[in-house]
């Protein structure tokens, strides 16, 4: 399986202006710029797109995990926050945090976080990054 999106940039850095698309639609020459990703203009980034899969990638493993373990979540909220910083060698994404929510009422807890555990070193996107990746899992019963 493979997945593509595209990029069109025009300009230079700082006065440029990018568009981003998908085959899905999702994306639909939605803009982007040097003020979106490192100002606080609205509008999406890079970084913005990494967290969203990664969020949507873990949530998914761990819902794979939690199977395995014979449990079912009600509910799994994630919020991933990626980090960008100017590190001598440039820009680089140096971590990912990973703050999970996950209602599973009459949970075991030691099963819950070896699964979430598996989830976040499984899930594609977690391999995928080069980087730190941290996570607070918490369970709800």
């Amino acid at each position: 399986m493979q997945r593509n999106a595209s990029a069109h940039w025009s300009g230079g850095l700082k006065d440029g202006k990018g568009t981003l698309t998908s085959p899905s639609g999702v994306l639909k020459s939605t803009p982007y710029s040097f003020a979106t990703r490192f100002e606080s203009q609205p509008g999406t980034n890079p970084e913005e797109l990494i967290a969203a899969a990664h969020a949507g990638c873990f949530s998914m493993a761990l819902s794979a995990q939690l199977g395995n373990a014979g449990m079912t979540a009600q509910s799994i909220d994630t919020t991933a926050t990626v980090t960008l910083e100017k590190l001598d060698s440039g820009f680089a994404v140096t971590s990912s945090h990973l703050q999970v929510k996950v209602k599973i009422p009459g949970a075991d807890k030691a099963k819950f976080e070896e699964a979430a555990k598996n989830a976040k070193e499984g899930c594609p996107i977690s391999k995928l990054l080069n980087a730190k990746i941290t996570m607070d899992a918490q369970l709800e019963n």
